[in-house]
């Protein structure tokens, strides 16, 4: 399995380290990228050769992963047109769609479009995944492989979800910092000082991810297990349910949604 991305920043990193993990030897990846010090940090810290240019080194590989900004992704596949014959192409670039990628890369098809999230940095990500439907299942395996190296993977048939992965997953993280942040805040006002607030809000969020995820059983169940009538846990969730924050979540999540669907076609007319 031969690997090469095109930048070399912090989500490409992430999965290089993560393929070198799991047996990916440093000569089969290669990275592209414009930054002298980027390339510079990528080759002392994985030891895998880089460029500064897109060029015909790109046909030998068996997969090229676009790790770009949005913003330039179509330069980069106009770029990147002229050495494709049969490569597997994995965009992890957020709001590209892939038939806009397509269009740019003069019609090519063997084209993944995904969308992880900032856990991957430590190999606990989760990447939503969508072929064209000229990808074929080794394609796809070997698009799961890449991913797999710092996370889980979920794949979709209808592209469309990706923007609805981008809203759950993809900007889910940020939900999570911004409630353990609120947790903080309570917690100074409760008469912590910020080190004891900060672990007991992080270990509460780490804690309740794990046994959600160990258990199988609906969050529902879980949060009435901590509930007893009267009690404590009781008054904050009367309290969130009074102030409507789940239909706030809920409603943010919808508007993250709503917000790729216009990335995509802002970016799609680039």
């Amino acid at each position: 399995m031969k690997i090469a991305f095109i930048g070399g920043g912090n989500m490409a990193s992430a999965l290089i380290g993560g393929l070198i993990k799991r047996g990916v030897a440093a000569a089969d990846l290669y990275v592209v990228d414009l930054g002298e010090e980027a390339r510079l940090r990528t080759e002392k810290q994985f030891g895998v050769a880089t460029g500064a240019s897109i060029d015909s080194k790109l046909a030998g590989y068996d997969a090229i992963l676009l790790a770009v900004k949005p913003q330039v992704l179509k330069d980069v596949a106009t770029a990147l047109q002229p050495v494709l014959s049969k490569q597997l192409v994995i965009s992890i670039a957020a709001g590209i769609r892939a038939a806009d990628l397509s269009r740019w890369l003069g019609g090519y098809t063997q084209i993944v479009r995904t969308m992880p999230n900032t856990p991957a940095l430590i190999g606990m990500g989760v990447t939503g995944l969508a072929a064209l439907p000229g990808v074929d299942d080794a394609g796809k395996a070997l698009a799961s492989k890449v991913l797999e190296a710092v996370g889980e993977t979920v794949w979709f048939d209808d592209e469309a979800k990706i923007d609805a992965v981008t809203a759950i997953s993809g900007s889910g993280p940020a939900y999570v910092f911004y409630f353990i942040e609120a947790m903080q805040e309570a917690a100074r006002q409760l008469g912590m000082d910020e080190e004891q607030g900060r672990a007991l809000a992080v270990a509460t969020f780490t804690g309740a991810a794990q046994l959600a995820a160990q258990s199988g059983e609906p969050a529902s169940v879980l949060r009435e297990r901590v509930t007893s009538k009267g009690g404590t846990t009781a008054a904050a969730l009367a309290s969130f349910d009074a102030q409507g924050v789940k239909e706030a979540i809920v409603r943010g999540a919808l508007a993250a949604d709503a917000r790729a669907k216009e990335m995509g076609d802002e970016l799609g007319k680039a």
